[in-house]
């Protein structure tokens, strides 16, 4: 992953799945099954799709840890 300085931080608001994954400690494999259309257990947070990008917004994702 880039090096996530704090200065920096706040510019990368939108993450990959595999940024994602890494930042909450999952494997990618397991997030990408968690928001496909028929997953069985859906993660919480709804990506956002930019044309055929998957991103997730660290702002919602921060939310939903803070909830738990």
């Amino acid at each position: 992953m880039k090096d996530m300085n704090p200065d920096s931080a706040h510019l990368n608001r939108l993450m990959s799945v595999e940024e994602a994954a890494e930042y909450l400690g999952l494997s990618p494999r397991t997030l990408y099954n968690k928001i496909a259309p028929k997953a069985k257990d859906p993660f919480p947070v709804r990506p956002k799709r930019i044309g055929k990008l998957v991103k997730f917004d660290r702002l919602q994702l921060d939310q939903w840890i803070d909830s738990l």
